[in-house]
């Protein structure tokens, strides 16, 4: 795994550990050479992740779209960073560049992009993991979700199996590398 795609918030958060988290993600992306691939802003656990990599010397690209340029405070910093016309040509870029793709917690624009790419491994457009990472029990809900919609008839029980979830960014890192 070369290159890490992470979707997250554009916010904090209410609880601190979510910044740790994402900031402590980078400084491991950094240490194990595995650049990041995120959104491009600087502001919420989007600019912690990003500051996590950058102050430990790894590499850090950006794609962001032309409309979110000051909405969400494109960040100076970048080893590289991708101005794209819109959201469709940010996650296709993101998921073209990428390894690997994580959610850390986020709003309703962290699940859809997750979602996407996590439905793109199901129906074979890619072969690349996708894992959660359930800081403070954030994604719990979520993954209660999935069941229900197993035990619903409406997912197979191999798709969620297929999730790497996992509540420490070290593990996480470690099981995405394993991946096969």
């Amino acid at each position: 795994m070369k290159r890490l795609a992470v979707f997250c918030g554009s916010r904090d958060g209410n609880n601190k550990l979510y910044k740790k988290d994402s900031k402590e993600l980078g400084r491991l992306l950094a240490e194990q050479n595995i650049e990041l691939v995120y959104g491009g802003a600087m502001v919420g656990l989007m600019g912690s992740v990003a500051e996590g990599v950058l102050e430990n010397g790894g590499n850090v690209i950006g794609v962001i779209p032309e409309k979110l340029k000051t909405v969400e405070i494109m960040h100076p910093g970048l080893t590289k960073l991708h101005v794209v016309n819109t959201m469709h040509e940010r996650k296709a870029m993101m998921a073209e560049l990428s390894d690997a793709f994580v959610a850390l917690p986020g709003g309703a624009g962290t699940l859809e992009e997750w979602f996407e790419v996590f439905t793109w491994a199901q129906i074979g457009y890619h072969w690349k993991p996708c894992a959660l990472l359930n800081t403070n029990g954030y994604y719990t809900p979520l993954i209660d979700l999935f069941d229900h919609m197993i035990s619903e008839g409406f997912a197979d029980p191999h798709y969620k199996d297929g999730i790497i979830i996992d509540d420490r960014p070290k593990l996480l890192i470690e099981q995405l590398k394993q991946y096969k």
